[in-house]
């Protein structure tokens, strides 16, 4: 089967000043104060097949975010490469950027424009023409659930549930090979989530779409996930089917909250 994300070693190391707050920190920071190195990911190799939903899960710091942003084209990192669908996410940014979309937990909107003159806008940003752009922002919608009354109304006075449903809408808009979903349930009530996942497994079903999920929902991941991999302190500490995780480190019966205990020892908590 074609791999459709290969990821090659991949390292990302941030700095961050230790010269202190206020005026007089910044001042110590221009002047070049003491940098504190802090390693968001170290060593990372997996690849994923094409069609695949691939789960990343992680405590608070692990790296999941700076590795989807990597992905995404959006940071690079400092050590190995990734490929998307055979292209280098450095050197071929602009054609990874047409094969991908990503959903992240702080999805950004015209806050006074409505439903679907943010997509209308996004879909002219992505090329997509006029008539299939209305075609496809309305039935994506309805299929998460989103009410025809609701997409004239300004985002600003919709949920925060109803706002991510239309983030997740608008990345399928370019019909996307691989969709990096970051965090794509977060402030959802159940029934919501449920839409958005079955919506997810659906897309992979019809059109043969690549999935990367983080989530802290054990119960999504477990129902969503082909296969997934725990991060901790930047490294890849296991990467097995969610039944595989579960039979290594916990009870086959048991869950994948039991296998990110067993591996991390850390709570379980939103990251920030």
């Amino acid at each position: 089967m074609d791999k459709a994300l290969r990821c090659l070693g991949v390292t990302k190391v941030f700095y961050e000043h230790e010269s202190g707050g206020g005026a007089l920190g910044f001042i110590r920071g221009l002047m070049g104060g003491v940098k504190k190195q802090v390693v968001a990911l170290q060593d990372i190799s997996f690849e994923v097949s094409a069609g695949e939903i691939f789960g990343v899960l992680g405590p608070n710091g692990s790296g999941k975010s700076t590795l989807i942003r990597i992905i995404a084209t959006l940071l690079i990192p400092d050590a190995g490469e990734v490929y998307v669908f055979g292209h280098n996410v450095q050197t071929e940014r602009l054609l990874v950027r047409r094969l991908i979309n990503r959903v992240s937990v702080d999805a950004a909107f015209f806050k006074k424009l409505s439903a679907l003159e943010n997509l209308s806008y996004a879909a002219r940003l992505y090329g997509v023409q006029g008539s299939t752009a209305r075609a496809r922002m309305r039935e994506t919608l309805r299929r998460l659930g989103l009410a025809e009354e609701k997409l004239t109304v300004p985002l600003e006075d919709l949920s925060r549930g109803m706002q991510q449903k239309v983030a997740v809408a608008r990345a399928l808009l370019t019909e996307p090979a691989l969709l990096l979903l970051d965090e794509p349930t977060t402030g959802l009530d159940p029934k919501s989530k449920r839409e958005v996942q079955e919506f997810v497994l659906e897309v992979r079903e019809k059109r043969g779409t690549t999935v990367v999920l983080t989530s802290h929902d054990m119960q999504e991941v477990d129902r969503l996930c082909d296969r997934v991999a725990i991060l901790d302190r930047g490294r890849i500490v296991a990467l097995d089917t969610p039944r595989g995780l579960k039979e290594k480190f916990g009870r086959p019966e048991g869950t994948l909250e039991d296998v990110f205990f067993a591996l991390t020892g850390k709570d379980w908590e939103e990251d920030r």
